[in-house]
């Protein structure tokens, strides 16, 4: 269902607030750069835009040469990108106003093609390496970027936007691709029906995580973490602000995942066990955005476009320093179902017996 005027579409927006998050006041909103500095994410960069529009092959050129893109490449979906006139240049956040805010520059427009989901046929999916000058790693890293979305967008059942990877293997950690700690881990956001807003990752599942109650285990090993805690909003920008703080030590589930909508706290998720491997660090932006999903009910019944621009990373080599319980199983999604399926198929044949 497509919002009528921009009025009924800011009016769901902060119904979403107001439902869903605890009552935040203006002693609550933190531009990213002081989020940064409150957790001692001293390291920065920020995703080069050129200064004049450019077509989608332009684009890609400059996107390849200036955002040390992991194997070289756009890994999927380099057509659909392009750098564009800001099409809504006077509707910035609702959050704090800040210098950095684009002024006049082009943005990153995606493309998704009508009846597209997944990112094999809409949307665009690529990661970004980011590497400290003097070879440490990273322990925490946060992103903050701006999107907009066309007032024609229909959200349909949803689909992803950007976030944060670790581990240097694309493929893994997404698309159904359960992850178990050892060597990657992803934490997106995405959007549902109507707009509602969540942190989506791909990390492991121990200590009965998924029966938390602002947990949902996706049976495609995606991990949704506070479900319309927010909403986007169309014809303007909306700022997203996501922190990972990877767990510390490994067999600990103390790692966190925050998430600041429009500089306001929309999501504060504790006891993850995000990595059961030291060697496993945050390793840069993943910009993934595309309908889906793997299947055509979460298509776009129209071609449409989202739009990026302020795209700022910070880093720390510190990991999380909160208390958290020792991992006590790492039973994934997979196990847990096998388990019930077994269960269930060993009382069948008692009763079977019974009878």
């Amino acid at each position: 269902m497509l919002f009528s005027t921009p009025f009924t579409v800011l009016l769901y927006a902060l119904i979403f607030t107001a439902r869903n998050v605890d009552v935040v006041s203006a002693a609550d909103q933190l531009s990213a750069q002081d989020l940064a500095a409150r957790y001692g994410l001293t390291t920065s960069t920020t995703l080069p835009f050129p200064s004049a529009t450019q077509t989608s092959s332009d684009a890609q050129k400059q996107i390849v040469s200036n955002w040390s893109l992991n194997k070289g490449r756009i890994q999927d979906g380099a057509d659909n990108l392009a750098f564009v006139t800001d099409p809504f240049p006077n509707n910035s956040p609702t959050g704090i106003p800040t210098i950095a805010n684009t002024s006049g520059g082009p943005v990153l427009e995606v493309t998704y093609p009508k009846g597209s989901f997944s990112h094999d046929t809409g949307g665009s999916q690529l990661y970004s390496l980011w590497n400290t000058s003097d070879g440490s790693s990273f322990g925490s890293m946060m992103v903050s970027y701006e999107v907009a979305f066309n007032w024609d967008f229909d959200f349909v059942k949803g689909g992803k936007l950007p976030g944060l990877r670790g581990g240097l293997d694309s493929s893994g950690c997404s698309g159904g691709n359960e992850a178990t700690g050892q060597d990657c881990f992803s934490s997106r956001v995405m959007w549902r029906a109507n707009a509602a807003g969540e942190v989506y990752a791909y990390i492991p599942s121990p200590n009965n995580l998924c029966s938390a109650k602002s947990i949902i285990c996706n049976s495609d090993f995606g991990i949704s973490i506070s479900r319309g805690s927010f909403g986007f909003v169309r014809g303007q920008w909306n700022r997203v602000t996501m922190l990972v703080q990877l767990n510390n030590p490994p067999d600990v589930a103390n790692g966190q995942i925050l998430l600041y909508y429009n500089d306001l706290p929309a999501i504060a998720q504790q006891n993850l066990q995000i990595r059961s491997s030291d060697s496993l660090v945050a390793n840069g932006f993943y910009f993934s955005t595309f309908f889906g999903g793997s299947d055509a009910s979460w298509a776009t019944p129209q071609t449409v476009n989202s739009y990026f621009r302020n795209i700022h990373l910070w880093g720390g080599s510190a990991p999380s320093n909160l208390t958290g319980e020792q991992v006590r199983n790492l039973a994934s999604h997979s196990a847990s179902c096998n388990l019930l399926v077994t269960t269930f198929a060993v009382l069948s044949s008692a009763f079977a017996v019974y009878l």
